[in-house]
């Protein structure tokens, strides 16, 4: 009876078609550039299935100040097709590999029009459902200082500064030490003196 059920449960397993499971898209958070420079945009993904033949990746781009989003870029049935009408048409390229799972892009030329919000989106048949991922790029004239960068240089100036008065401290103590020995010495004292 028991080798019945276990032949009719793998029957009915193979049965059953097999369901989509999530797909994770992961891209940067906040990305800085110069103007006129180019930056990669990097967007992969995990999934618990082999990289498919039929993977897509899609970005879309949201202009600072503005409500829609409009698609610029679609990778399927393995080729790129890139927007050729935009504000990127000349200016994007794709630099992924689908086959391991990376649809980054390349931005050229950047200028300050192209501050906002790059969303992308990846299946892998039959992992379909999955949140899209987006980076915020941020152009400049000069690339900011970072709060971190500043919070680290006070640190290291202050743990510098430590260290040269320790350093002080017992170079001193070393110039008193063999001083007071220099003078018991001379005395004919091989002891210190007293306190």
């Amino acid at each position: 009876m028991l080798t019945i059920l276990a032949l009719a449960s793998v029957i009915l397993l193979g049965i059953v078609p097999q369901q989509s499971e999530g797909i994770v898209i992961y891209t940067g958070w906040e990305r800085h550039a110069l103007v006129g420079s180019d930056i990669r945009l990097s967007c992969s993904f995990f999934s618990w299935r082999w990289t498919s033949d039929d993977v897509t990746f899609s970005w879309s781009y949201r202009s600072d100040g503005a409500r829609d989003a409009i698609s610029i870029f679609h990778y399927t049935g393995g080729a790129p097709y890139v927007d050729n009408k935009g504000p990127f048409r000349d200016r994007l390229e794709f630099v992924g590999n689908p086959g391991r799972r990376d649809g980054s892009i390349l931005l050229k030329n950047l200028d300050y029009g192209d501050n906002g919000t790059f969303t992308c989106d990846a299946k892998n048949p039959p992992d379909i459902v999955g949140r899209a991922s987006s980076v915020r790029l941020l152009v400049f004239e000069k690339v900011p200082i970072q709060a971190g960068v500043i919070t680290g240089s006070i640190i290291g100036a202050v743990l510098g500064l430590l260290l040269l008065i320790v350093v002080i401290y017992y170079f001193m103590r070393f110039l008193v030490a063999r001083r007071v020995f220099n003078l018991s010495v001379s005395d004919g004292h091989l002891s210190p003196p007293p306190l």
